[in-house]
């Protein structure tokens, strides 16, 4: 998995097919490869998350954005939801407050990773 740099930032950068974050047990492969590269963030594809994160009554974001919190781990989940947000408004609430905090992040593309981390410098 490529490294980048990014406004003093290592951001281990996943590809878009492979290993799903379904769970909170997955989450341990992604952290384990970050720690691997000695990076503090991970930028995931949405394609790697299943429909089940997005579901919130199935608690699977919740207890992943906590998992990452207690490791001291970010996440950007890169690409559009937009149509998944629209549809919920607690999917909504959720990544708004998300967004806000430091954790757990929800970006369109690398580019606006780029720019918050930028803003957060």
């Amino acid at each position: 998995m490529p490294i980048q740099e990014m406004h003093d930032v290592r951001v281990l950068v996943c590809k878009d097919q492979g290993t799903t974050l379904a769970s909170e047990r997955d989450a341990n492969v992604f952290m384990s490869a970050a720690w691997e590269h000695g990076a503090s963030m991970i930028a995931l594809p949405v394609t790697r998350l299943t429909d089940d994160f997005f579901s919130l009554s199935t608690r699977i974001a919740g207890e992943i954005a906590q998992k990452f919190a207690n490791y001291n781990l970010r996440l950007a989940v890169v690409g559009d939801i937009s149509r998944r947000v629209a549809a919920s408004k607690s999917l909504h609430d959720f990544v708004y407050e998300a967004n806000r905090g430091h954790s757990i992040w929800f970006v369109e593309n690398m580019d606006d990773l780029e720019r918050r981390l930028a803003r957060a410098a």
